[in-house]
């Protein structure tokens, strides 16, 4: 990334946004400190793949005279993606206040209120300031956990607990009404938006990849443990849940799935509905304030309170399996090429998602089309079971493909993000 030019996660009741923030710098002795916007509108947008799109073309801005601004048009789409240290979830300060007091989350605290701080100052928030300055505990945050030990450390936290709970809502609406979505240009953001979903499908088979490899070397270690005890291992295989993660066109999602009475599947949500999350971190958070999560049909699972009490200790890790990577993307290009150019393992773990979630959800239209009888079925089926005897489907695959993209719509439809 450019010097002193970051990217940023910003959390916020419209959803998590993606903006530029160039901290404080000098320049012809004076200090400055700027967000990517212009005068009272700060720009934001819903992923990298927009971002890049609006930087390579735009022409005014405040960020146009930053040292280092020459440089931003020039980043391909990752380095424009928000790492985890510059992602700011101030929609869920509430629910982190309300956890134990922790050094991690007090210095995630701290984090966000010093981005508040900085949009504060840039933006000349005073009733943002005016909160920030009513009590003392936001001031303390970047001392860490010392501050809030003891008997006055717990008047400090309850006091910063309560201004939160009364005003925190002011600042999330202040920050929310700065906000503006810029029109980009569309070829361009498709140009981007294939950058990014090709990152996301590398990186996820990178991953996949060091699993197996991983994976290749504890077997190796440990064959002769193995086949004395067979029983899985970790805190997931305990629980018989598993952490899963998805990735759409531009999106990569983490949830939840198990399987009872005789395999059937169920997945962190109700109603059809899959509660999925963009990070790993996001999931902890929402496990930890279970009540929220009581509705859902995993909630029935008999070790679903191991898996609260562990994210409430905040000692929750979310570990997944490569057999648990779903990457849709790429797949409907794929299948236009023909059966040569799609990758089995990548189209098996994409059915059984699509195929699990329609079970789960009770809609029998998934099975009917991925039937042999149908045209995309006898493609699927041809590419997952190989038979030398079988006439290969032919082009053109124009139906198959169509099917295919109203088959991932649909599965698209049924997440809620949370």
């Amino acid at each position: 990334m450019a010097q002193d030019i970051i990217p940023i996660e910003l959390g916020l009741p419209q959803g998590d946004l993606v903006t530029l923030w160039a901290p404080r710098w000098r320049e012809d002795g004076e200090e400055w400190e700027a967000f990517l916007g212009d005068e009272d509108d700060l720009y934001a947008f819903p992923d990298a793949a927009h971002l890049a799109a609006f930087v390579r073309t735009a022409e005014q801005h405040d960020l146009i005279d930053h040292p280092a601004w020459k440089t931003v048009p020039s980043l391909n789409v990752p380095e424009l993606i928000p790492d985890d240290d510059h992602s700011y979830d101030l929609v869920g300060v509430p629910e982190l206040i309300a956890e134990e007091r922790t050094h991690w989350t007090i210095a995630e605290l701290a984090e966000i209120v010093g981005i508040v701080r900085s949009l504060a100052d840039v933006c000349d928030l005073e009733e943002v300031h005016e909160i920030l300055d009513s009590v003392e505990g936001f001031s303390l945050l970047e001392q860490g956990t010392l501050p809030f030990t003891g008997r006055d450390g717990d008047l400090l936290w309850i006091e910063l607990s309560e201004a939160v709970s009364k005003k925190w809502d002011i600042v999330l609406d202040t920050i929310d009404e700065l906000i503006t979505v810029p029109d980009v240009d569309a070829p361009l953001l498709e140009q981007t938006a294939e950058e990014l979903a090709t990152f996301l499908e590398e990186s996820a088979e990178a991953e996949a990849a060091a699993a197996d490899d991983d994976l290749d070397a504890v077997d190796d270690a440990d064959e002769d443990a193995a086949e004395e005890d067979d029983e899985p291992v970790g805190f997931w295989a305990e629980v018989g849940i598993d952490p899963i993660k998805i990735i759409t066109a531009g999106h990569e999602y983490y949830t939840l799935r198990c399987f009872y009475q005789d395999d059937k599947p169920v997945f962190l949500g109700s109603d059809g509905e899959i509660d999925v999350f963009t990070s790993e971190k996001a999931l902890i958070r929402k496990l930890a304030d279970g009540n929220d999560l009581s509705g859902t049909d995993i909630a029935g699972m008999s070790t679903w309170d191991d898996v609260l009490e562990k994210a409430t200790a905040g000692e929750l890790e979310i570990d997944v399996d490569s057999d648990n990577t779903y990457v849709l993307t790429g797949i409907d290009d794929d299948i236009a090429e023909g059966v040569e150019a799609i990758d089995p393992t990548q189209l098996e773990l994409a059915v059984e998602l699509l195929t699990d979630t329609a079970e789960w959800a009770g809609d029998e239209s998934v099975l009917e089309e991925l039937s042999s009888s149908e045209t995309l079925g006898w493609l699927v089926s041809f590419v997952l079971k190989p038979d030398p005897t079988r006439l290969a489907p032919s082009a053109p695959f124009d139906a198959e493909q169509e099917s295919w993209r109203k088959l991932v719509a649909s599965f698209e439809d049924r997440l809620n993000v949370g």
